[in-house]
């Protein structure tokens, strides 16, 4: 089975987890909700990209089939943007820019840092 993008070009984490890694690892959806610890119902909506791969289950999945939890968030958090740049794709260029001085650049990189 084929992975289908969505109308904004990107694939949802969890049809890549339902179409490539659950097949990869001979799991049903049942057996791997139980391996998850988590209701099937739940894994379906992941499964159907209806609900999104939080932190907790980035790190379950990372457990179950060793893909780092970054893997996962770093396609959710792709999937998500790229969803709201095309939702928005009206809205963003009415949106006037604004560059901050350099001075409060520097202050907010000092507290992301610290």
């Amino acid at each position: 089975m084929q992975t289908q993008r969505t109308s904004h070009g990107t694939v949802h984490p969890g049809l890549l987890l339902r179409d490539t890694v659950l097949p990869a690892l001979q799991l049903s959806v049942s057996q791997a909700a139980r391996d998850l610890c988590i209701a099937r119902q739940t894994l379906h909506r992941i499964l159907a990209g209806e609900a999104a791969i939080s932190l907790d289950m980035a790190v379950r999945l990372e457990k179950l089939c060793g893909l780092p939890w970054q893997f996962w968030i770093e396609r959710q958090h792709r999937h998500e943007l790229k969803r709201i740049a095309f939702e928005n794709r009206e809205l963003i260029p009415r949106i006037p820019s604004r560059s901050l001085p350099e001075n409060v650049i520097k202050r907010i990189g000092a507290l992301h840092d610290g």
